[in-house]
């Protein structure tokens, strides 16, 4: 088996709903190389054993985005298996990562899936290994959080996670009751990373070279993945500040890349919330946000692109 986590520390970008998209790790991978691993945006298990084309067409990659690993959700051991199986005959991505921490109540509310399996851990272990023992050829991740209500949960979770035979472990520092309010307790994740013996990386409130740096060195933690500080920022992992040229310059790319994969009727319009990222904090930009969020095509992007001065 080839471990795309082979190399520490492992630096990777955070898989988000409806954001790590194809047009945007390629963003990523263009402006910032190839040292960080890409998560994609989480899959739903149920959908894709029917076949459903809008979740099939989410997993696909350009060869660009290497290495990249495909996370799924859902609850049913069974079908968690068939769709990491199809994922991985279909699309060959470098590794399968199942998501144990999403708060979102349509996600760990209803479906037995994302956050709800800290609470159930029998599922969650059968999930790992029905899925481990399908010896896929690829390793088996799985992100999760500190717990649903407290933050120590996780220690008895990880340990049994590890035995289940996970390969690699991700904690975002928060509980599912805090989503994604008040501040990541890196301190909690340094008590996992003592008790278990596989690769672990930590998430949660790293926004910059120095976070990697820090959290790193407070965890001991393998690696860092950085999620929301990104959007806007695709330069975040190689460590390069822009200035508005390349901003605009990169803007436009990353259109495009939006059109050539949605069409150019849907593309720009759902490119508008990644769009105004580009533009946060940025000065002298505010005043262009509003006509920034109302284009909806290429033309009116480039229209607005030209009014602001680099």
């Amino acid at each position: 088996m080839i471990l795309w986590y082979d190399k520490k520390p492992i630096i990777a970008l955070a898989p988000m709903a409806d954001l790590t998209d194809s047009p945007f790790c390629r963003i990523c991978r263009e402006v910032s190389g190839k040292d960080f691993v890409i998560f994609r945006e989480m899959v739903s298990a149920e959908a894709l054993v029917r076949d459903n084309g809008k979740t099939l067409k989410m997993c696909e990659f350009d060869e660009s985005e290497r290495p990249l690993v495909i996370q799924i959700f859902g609850g049913n051991p069974e079908n968690i298996t068939k769709a990491a199986r199809m994922i991985v005959e279909k699309f060959k991505p470098n590794g399968i990562d199942i998501n144990m921490g999403c708060p979102v109540p349509k996600i760990a509310g209803r479906s037995n899936a994302g956050a709800s399996l800290m609470k159930d851990h029998e599922r969650a272990i059968k999930i790992v290994k029905t899925l481990k023992s399908e010896n896929l050829g690829v390793p088996i991740s799985v992100k999760t959080r500190l717990g649903w209500n407290k933050e120590d949960e996780i220690l008895e979770f990880a340990r049994k996670l590890e035995e289940a035979g996970v390969d690699l472990l991700t904690v975002h520092g928060r509980t599912k009751s805090q989503g994604y309010s008040g501040s990541a307790n890196w301190d909690v994740i340094a008590k996992v990373k003592k008790i278990i013996s596989i690769s672990m990386i930590a998430n949660g409130d790293i926004k910059s070279a120095e976070d990697v740096k820090n959290c790193l060195s407070i965890t001991g933690a393998d690696g860092a993945m950085i999620g929301r500080a990104a959007l806007g920022n695709p330069w975040i992992f190689s460590g390069k500040i822009p200035d508005l040229k390349e901003i605009k310059k990169v803007v436009l790319r990353h259109a495009q890349l939006h059109i050539g994969h949605y069409g150019e009727r849907f593309g720009l319009v759902a490119f508008r919330k990644h769009l105004l990222s580009y533009f946060r904090g940025v000065s002298g930009a505010a005043k262009w946000r509003i006509e920034l969020a109302q284009v909806k095509d290429l033309e009116d992007l480039q229209e607005v692109l030209k009014k602001i001065p680099d």
